[in-house]
């Protein structure tokens, strides 16, 4: 029987439309994104052999020690995202509240049983792996302020429900400061960027900012390393801990504009310590200089723009303000990682974002993407004709 309607067409599926028939339910799938992420990870492994096969080496016999392990890692945290990507992100909404309370379970657990490391007590043993429970968090945050946010919009401007939205996202924040201050920071702008983003007032977070200011100044006087940072961010020549950032202005510096060549970084050489870690953008001038730089900060902006898009298009609030949490950790961990590096910021521990070695933060980053996909997918298209 012929189509009585010759203008009504069939819908097209998009690619993982057909590869996910039973999980897959939309028309739009932002492989822009995609293909910036996969560029960002894929560059993060060359980058990281080249920064830790000599140190591999002496440590392990085997070259490739680091770069086997981030790419299972990759591997593992790209099928989660794509899984995620697929999954209605509503559904995420029921169990934020579950999660946030279950990562300040683990992060009160990490202060009686964390392992320490680096001086710090951040990890928890599983045997075969090292979980770091506050890149867990920063997911939980996103997902429980804007869950919390939206559900609370109209009013969020009164005292009240701005803190009843931030009790639990501080709560966690608090928990994290105690041995990880700079991770901290990170998660608190994700919160009150949500929060601002929500309401229609700047005035309450002005009072706000002045608190956190307030509380981030109590956690540096109750660690003296905190303030030592402090001054060795000023003059790094006259403190033996600023070793790390005075090699890492000179990997910076003798890199030139087009850099010494893939693999040939002199700093890398057991001067810059760990350099496959925070301090891995000192390689990536030294080794590709300042137009190789510049190459990978552009593709941060075209990720952000890319998320900013998503976010202004997003079906309904919850969405958006996933999309602003998620860009906000980013950005944020981007400017710090290098404003570090170059020592325009008190040295802190942050990796670089999908380049720095770290499984746990990796498949952490690679999750949240997966959710600015999953938004994306449900962008209302117009129909075809």
């Amino acid at each position: 029987m012929a189509n009585r309607n010759p203008r009504r067409r069939t819908k097209k599926k998009s690619l993982l439309g057909k590869l996910f028939p039973k999980w897959y339910r939309g028309n739009y799938f932002d492989y822009a994104l995609l293909f910036l992420v996969i560029f960002l990870v894929a560059f993060g492994l060359i980058m990281i052999y080249s920064t830790s096969s000599y140190t591999a080496e002496l440590k392990t016999g085997v070259p490739t020690y680091y770069l086997v392990r981030q790419g299972i890692f990759a591997i593992f945290g790209f099928f989660v995202m794509l899984i995620v990507s697929c999954f209605d992100y509503h559904y995420w909404k029921r169990l934020s509240v579950l999660l946030i309370l279950f990562c300040i379970t683990l992060l009160a657990a990490v202060l009686v049983v964390g392992v320490v490391s680096h001086g710090a007590a951040r990890w928890i043993e599983l045997g075969f792996i090292s979980f770091q429970p506050s890149e867990l968090a920063k997911i939980a945050i996103i997902l429980y302020t804007a869950h919390a946010a939206t559900d609370k919009a109209a009013r969020i401007s009164q005292w009240q429900k701005m803190v009843q939205v931030m009790l639990l996202p501080m709560i966690t924040i608090m928990l994290i400061a105690k041995e990880n201050l700079s991770t901290a920071i990170i998660c608190a702008a994700i919160t009150i960027m949500i929060v601002f983003v929500t309401s229609p007032k700047i005035k309450p977070f002005i009072v706000l900012g002045l608190f956190v200011v307030a509380v981030m100044g109590f956690f540096l006087k109750i660690a003296a390393y905190r303030l030592e940072r402090i001054k060795i961010w000023l003059h790094p020549e006259d403190y033996e801990n600023g070793y790390q950032t005075l090699q890492a202005l000179y990997a910076i510096g003798s890199g030139g504009l087009f850099g010494k060549g893939l693999g040939q970084s002199i700093q890398k050489l057991g001067f810059i310590p760990e350099s496959h870690n925070d301090m891995i953008f000192s390689v990536v001038c030294e080794e590709l200089g300042l137009f190789g730089a510049a190459c990978v900060i552009v593709l941060f902006i075209l990720l952000i723009w890319r998320c900013v898009i998503i976010a202004v298009n997003a079906k309904d609030l919850y969405g958006a303000l996933i999309v602003v949490g998620v860009v906000t950790h980013i950005s944020v961990q981007v400017i710090v990682n290098i404003a570090v590096v170059t020592n325009t910021f008190p040295p802190t521990g942050v990796p670089l974002p999908f380049i720095s070695y770290g499984g746990t933060a990796l498949v952490g980053l690679l999750v949240e993407i997966g959710l600015v996909l999953s938004v994306a997918r449900h962008i209302p298209m117009p129909k075809e004709y």
